[in-house]
């Protein structure tokens, strides 16, 4: 066995592969495109769907590459055991359709044990198999020569994700040797693909031939895939014989040059060796994540990067480091990862400042947790507890972000405990919300061997013709071919040559109709690609059939078309307006193109300001106003590279590709349809700009004449608005509104003046009434039609008079009742809370409510039952006594 570089091993597989006639795609990007079941891509097959359930054919069945991929679903165990990470690289071979068992195990055994490849030892090789797949067993021993006595069957080797392809698969298993054997050669776990250290697994082969149905049956699969995976963390280990994956050329720079930043030694102890690390791990798949688009937020994937860097910030502590730090780690990931990601080293400088503030954010946090935490601590001394609840644990870590290492660290120094298993109890809540919310991450669609079998010779025409004569090749109803589609029914339609444009890229698809002379013989509701790239039309026959071999005129509504290129060709200027006002980084993450609006998707920090989004408009409107002519052309993709052309990450390309050029200012690859001149765009207005998820923006506007239709709305309102008010000027109106808000204002003081002075005279008869229960004086009263701030005044001029020991206050306003429980120190003392007190009370009104032991208040949506609180109080006061 060669002891390689995890480079050597990247490129020796991907050229291995390159001589089997492999297309060696590069890794997709992190943020998933077009795929709202997952939040990252998770595995070499998550970005490869749509060829695996026969959704697109690639043009090369035979496919090869290296996947960056995040996974966080167990990321307690990152830095604890020796092979978990956030991110980590897939090596992975597919074929889709193409070569099936023998070719997979027998390439697989030829890179592993080749002289001229890894050069690994045969006898050091285990597999395992699904015990009813013999065809496995019989090739791993009669081509590739493996005793049978490291061929392992296993229950659990049958690769199954729910609806869609599944099938066996074999996993293959290194033997490390005695020095990793951590079990006794008798225990049950001992065995290559057991839980133990010494058989290591390495790859595993799955092979696709079933269809799972959404019946629960499994029938065979129309088109066998191949779908292998080989983690390079762990073939690296292997190969550099180390302990774990963290000893590794992938992470030991990162673990140097944290240890420049502490006075502790990678190797001194476990648990300080868990934090490097976990701060490792974690810097490598932030850094990768901002490099792909991904933001620090609260929600969503912007979460999940949240609590990376935190979790790396917290580890930092463990090991002293409690300055800024984790952006100085990022040229590191850069120099390991850079030649085989250049995202990193063009990127660097803005995933260092992402980082950079995020931590300068989380030392803020921490701050403000101190202060929260701080109040919890002095209300359990006031209250003589001794634990902090593991609610208010998780209240600090959920609403504020303080860590719960640091609340058992603050907690400890004041002689104090915390509830870890209601802490637990809590996460795992908010855990099991947030897996209800998800869709089934890795679901896949059902195979269509109907779909897939329709190729032939197709045009589309519709860049220049929306009508065209056009010849049906093949009609579909209901995943069955047939040869005619009868007078009031849907189906699909394949033609020759077709004028209307696929839903693709964002852009809806045209719709229009199928003619026989000038009689309309079928409505195009949709246009979608097939799986060999085929238009399939979508349509409702009227009156008459559509047969098979005829020929029909299609036609494509012009006017829905012309505002589909008027929208399309302004998303393009919007998208260069937004890299000129707010940076490079504002990169498009998804669009919506329709004759009716256009909708633009993409990363961003925060919300836009009104400025940045005036700037936005009127950039794309002074392109509209100068007739720019939009050129559009074929090209190599070097050549369009070269002229600074923009690709959208998800979007796959050919070696020639379609150039949209608007004046040398927005140049993009582009397959859609767009106007011939910017002035045909009429004119472009922004309608919203919203947040949509983890450092993701959405704007929405209109052009042309539905931008038109808005204008006139707005101005019969703005008329509609002057007509109110009585004024004739539409210049006078910020004035006439100022003059009103001044004169609202002055009555609210007027009004406010006028409440208070009727507390003041209500306390002084409230106050007056104070009753005794048990040698505790108490006030219970009501107010009528007041707020609980009105209430919270007059608990402070009780509390200013010292008029009783127990104060309640009861209001009503229409159908809702507020109350307000005061309780001085003296009687708090004595057992009596406001919180304890409230509970019963706030029944009567069919509220809840809570607080301090001084204060608690609480609604009800019950205001008759106030006068039987009221009668109440003292029995109340009697329970809480005895």
């Amino acid at each position: 066995m060669k002891p390689l570089k995890s480079q050597e091993i990247r490129q020796k597989f991907l050229d291995f592969f390159a001589e089997k006639d492999h297309q060696i795609v590069p890794s997709a990007n992190l943020i998933p495109i077009n795929d709202p079941t997952l939040l990252w891509i998770n595995s070499g097959v998550a970005a490869l769907k749509k060829y695996m359930d026969g959704t697109e054919v690639p043009a090369n069945p035979k496919i090869a590459n290296v996947q960056k991929c995040i996974r966080t679903n167990d990321i307690e165990n990152v830095g604890v055991t020796a092979r978990h990470h956030t991110l980590f690289e897939m090596l992975g071979n597919w074929s889709i359709g193409d070569y099936f068992k023998e070719e997979a195990i027998t390439w697989a055994w030829e890179f592993l044990t080749s002289e001229k490849w890894l050069n690994f030892d045969s006898e050091r090789l285990y597999v395992t198999y699904f015990p009813e797949d013999e065809e496995t067993k019989q090739i791993w021993m009669e081509k590739c020569g493996l005793a049978e006595n490291h061929i392992v069957a296993v229950e659990d080797n049958f690769w199954d994700i729910g609806s869609g392809p599944c099938g066996p698969d074999s996993e293959i298993f290194f033997d490390r040797g005695e020095k990793y054997q951590n079990l006794s050669d008798d225990d049950p776990e001992m065995y290559p693909g057991g839980e133990n250290e010494r058989y290591l697994e390495i790859w595993n082969l799955v092979f696709s031939q079933f269809n799972h149905m959404p019946d629960g049956s499994y029938q065979p699969l129309p088109n066998k895939n191949v779908d292998t995976g080989m983690g390079l963390e762990r073939m690296a280990s292997v190969m550099q014989d180390v302990p774990t994956n963290f000893e590794t050329d992938l992470f030991m720079p990162i673990i140097k040059a944290i240890g420049q930043l502490t006075e502790i030694s990678y190797g001194d102890h476990v648990k300080t060796d868990t934090s490097f690390k976990v701060i490792a791990d974690h810097i490598r798949a932030v850094s990768f994540a901002i490099g792909d688009g991904a933001l620090p937020s609260n929600e969503g994937r912007g979460y999940i990067l949240r609590r990376l860097i935190r979790r790396a910030v917290m580890h930092g502590r463990k090991l002293g480091i409690r300055r800024l730090f984790i952006s100085e780690l990022v040229p590191i990931i850069a120099e390991i990862m850079g030649d085989s990601y250049s995202e990193l080293r063009e990127k660097e400088s803005f995933i260092k400042d992402v980082l950079l503030k995020e931590e300068q954010r989380f030392h803020e946090t921490i701050e403000e947790g101190e202060v929260q935490l701080n109040q919890v601590i002095e209300s359990l001394r006031q209250e003589g507890q001794s634990t902090i609840t593991g609610q208010k644990a998780f209240h600090l870590y959920d609403t504020f972000g303080f860590p719960l290492e640091l609340t058992k660290e603050m907690a400890e120094e004041e002689g104090l405990k915390v509830d870890i298993e209601g802490f637990e109890t809590a996460m795992e809540a908010q855990r099991e919300r947030a897996r209800s919310a998800r869709s089934d991450a890795g679901s896949m669609a059902i195979q269509s061997s109907t779909l897939h079998a329709i190729d032939y010779d197709f045009d589309f025409v519709g860049y220049d013709q929306l009508t065209t004569n056009a010849t049906i090749k093949h009609i579909v109803v209901n995943d069955q071919e047939v040869d005619q589609l009868p007078a009031h029914s849907e189906g699909i339609l394949f033609f020759n040559r077709s004028p209307f444009y696929a839903e693709m890229g964002g852009q809806v698809a045209d719709i229009g109709g199928v003619f026989d002379g000038d009689q309309m013989l079928a409505e195009v509701l949709d246009v979608q690609k097939g799986p060999h790239g085929q238009f399939m039309h979508k349509v409702k026959s009227l009156e008459m059939p559509i047969n098979r071999d005829q020929s029909y005129t299609l036609t494509v509504d012009r006017q829905a078309r012309m505002r589909t290129n008027q929208n399309h060709t302004a998303t393009h200027l919007l998208h260069k307006a937004l890299k000129e006002v707010l940076g490079d980084h504002a990169n498009q993450k998804g669009s919506y193109v329709g004759p009716d609006r256009l909708r633009f998707d993409f990363s961003h920090f925060g919300k836009m300001s009104p400025e940045e989004l005036k700037q936005v408009e009127s950039y794309v409107n002074f392109m509209v106003e100068n007739a720019i002519n939009v050129d559009i052309n074929e090209m190599p993709i070097d050549d369009a590279k070269a002229m600074g052309a923009m690709a959208l990450f998800g979007e796959k390309y050919g070696s020639i590709v379609r150039v949209v050029n608007v004046g040398n200012e927005s140049i993009e690859l582009c397959g859609g349809t767009h106007v011939n001149n910017t002035n045909e765009i009429g004119t472009f207005k922004i309608m919203a700009e919203s947040g949509i998820g983890a450092g993701l923006r959405r704007i929405e506007a209109l052009t042309g004449q539905a931008a038109i239709a808005n204008y006139q709305e707005n101005e019969s309102l703005l008329k509609e608005v002057q007509h109110q008010l009585k004024v004739s000027q539409s210049d006078q109106l910020l004035h006439k509104i100022e003059q009103l808000q001044a004169e609202l204002k002055a009555q609210q003081s007027e009004i406010d003046s006028l409440t208070a002075r009727v507390m003041q005279d209500a306390s002084n008869e409230i106050f007056e009434e104070v009753q005794t229960v048990n040698d505790m004086s108490y006030i219970a009263a009501s107010v009528d039609n007041q707020n609980m701030d009105s209430l919270r005044a007059l608990g402070d001029t009780w509390q200013e008079k010292a008029a009783s020991n127990i104060l309640v206050l009861a209001t009503s306003q229409e159908d809702k009742a507020n109350l307000l429980v005061l309780v001085d120190q003296e009687t708090v003392a004595k057992g009596i809370k406001a919180g304890d007190l409230i509970k019963p009370l706030a029944k009567y009104i069919q509220g809840g409510g809570g607080g301090r032991p001084t204060m608690a208040q609480a609604g009800g949506k019950n205001p008759a039952g106030i006068q039987q609180l009221l009668a109440s109080v003292a029995d109340e006061i009697k329970n809480l006594l005895a």
